[in-house]
């Protein structure tokens, strides 16, 4: 029995004597683990930290992992101090970004509490949301939350469900019934061969320049308004913007006719206040007299009736010096066959129907539009066209350029593109959205665009 106390009080003591010591001895703290940065990793760091648009959490984890790279190499509480934050966090981070590199400074996933909507709850609200009112026998033509609610509680006999979680419902796939947008359906059965032949004629264009065959894209830019402001705009200020009077005075309207060399970017022009046949064989004379001298011409334009008209077969007869008959060229479809034989020297490419986006010369009226009309004021029809004059010399000799085609032709399909929201990303939702942020391109890449199956 003594035996047993004198041991249990050399325990304690020894016990006593450990912890009196750990009060005096600092305890060892392991080394932070160093970050070597490669030139491209600093530099998408460092524009995260500069961008507007970047979170402020996003921030200050590029913030730690650049300033734990530096050549001092400072330690996570020096790291803390200077960005006013714990020596915890700035571990936190550097321990994530050497682990799963840019993509370990996002939010981990969480969990968060189990659903309390059934899983066949969802599907019928995806599933009425994914139809027009009209077929749910309702009487809008525009969905609203209530009327989802009364089609789910009336017609499919559901369990009581709010309106809040109906949207939540419809936010996690992205699918907002309430807003809609235009779409143009072609209906041209060759849609895709004409596509792909204006295309490879873009594609070809400097190579068949230097071979002697030039590419022109010839559109009409209509409806072009002669506006006077009642009051002269005044002109921008240190803290202000520029004002522009709302009030205008109509001078009528003029039209522009536009050749554009796909493979130099020169233009010739035509300026009146019609669009008729006329002025587009007067405007292919103009063009043919100012564009390079080649051995042969191809012009892409789209299908407006003035386009293949028989005094533009009998013009394009007489260059090609080929026999005209107008009793063979009494239809459109005969006209535009004869305009697109590939053994004349001039030759006609019609974009398909509802593809006149395809024309590069709409490349440039964008241009003329943003730098010449939409902030204009002219006081008279001759002042504008002579300030119109002006623009498209200058523009020809200053700015003219080829213009870069991207599009092959070839029908595009994205499987996920670019979304609105980060968590978006991840559930792989498709969306489209506009360009994504700086720290969105970084770190939600959209998957490439892949070729349609056949």
């Amino acid at each position: 029995m003594r035996m047993s106390r004198i041991w249990y009080r050399e325990q304690s003591d020894m016990i006593h004597i450990r912890g009196f010591l750990a009060r005096r001895v600092a305890m060892p703290t392991p080394f932070a683990p160093h970050i070597i940065l490669s030139h491209n990793a600093r530099t998408e760091l460092q524009a995260l930290v500069r961008a507007y648009s970047t979170p402020q959490s996003l921030g200050l984890r590029a913030h730690i992992v650049l300033r734990a790279a530096d050549t001092d190499t400072p330690t996570n509480l020096q790291i803390g101090r200077e960005l006013g934050c714990c020596n915890h966090t700035v571990g936190r981070w550097r321990r994530r970004y050497l682990a799963l590199g840019l993509s370990g400074l996002q939010d981990a996933i969480r969990p968060g509490r189990p659903r309390m909507i059934a899983s066949s709850t969802r599907v019928q609200v995806i599933s009425v949301a994914s139809e027009l009112p009209q077929d749910q026998d309702r009487t809008v033509t525009r969905w609203t939350l209530d009327e989802i609610v009364a089609t789910l509680l009336d017609a499919l006999h559901t369990d009581t469900i709010s309106r809040s979680s109906i949207w939540r419902i419809l936010q996690d796939v992205d699918l907002k019934p309430h807003k809609s947008e235009y779409w143009l359906n072609s209906h041209d059965e060759d849609f895709d061969a004409k596509a792909q032949t204006i295309c490879q004629l873009y594609a070809k264009a400097i190579e068949s320049y230097q071979q002697g065959r030039l590419v022109i894209c010839c559109d009409a830019k209509t409806g072009m308004q002669v506006l006077e402001r009642k009051t002269p705009t005044k002109p921008a200020q240190p803290g202000r913007r520029e004002r522009r009077e709302h009030e205008y005075i109509r001078h009528g309207t003029r039209v522009l006719i536009n050749s554009l060399a796909v493979a130099t970017g020169h233009i010739a022009w035509t300026i009146g206040t019609t669009r008729k046949a006329t002025d587009f064989v007067a405007h292919l004379k103009r063009a043919s007299q100012n564009l390079p001298r080649m051995e042969r011409y191809d012009w892409v334009m789209d299908n407006l009736n003035t386009h293949w008209s028989l005094a533009v077969c009998r013009l394009v007869a007489r260059w090609c010096q080929v026999p005209f008959e107008p009793e063979k060229l009494k239809k459109g479809v005969q006209r535009r066959a004869f305009l697109r034989d590939p053994r004349h020297r001039h030759v006609f490419h019609f974009t398909p129907k509802h593809g006149s986006w395809l024309n590069q010369a709409e490349l440039f009226f964008s241009v003329l539009h943003r730098r010449f009309l939409a902030r204009g004021s002219f006081p008279s029809a001759k002042d504008f066209e002579r300030q119109l004059e002006r623009f498209l010399k200058d523009y020809t000799i200053r700015h003219a350029h080829p213009y870069r085609w991207t599009y092959t032709g070839e029908p595009l399909v994205r499987d996920t593109p670019f979304s609105r929201t980060r968590r978006q990303q991840r559930q792989g939702r498709a969306c489209f959205s506009p360009r994504p942020k700086p720290f969105e391109r970084l770190l939600y890449s959209p998957r490439p665009y892949r070729r349609q199956a056949a």
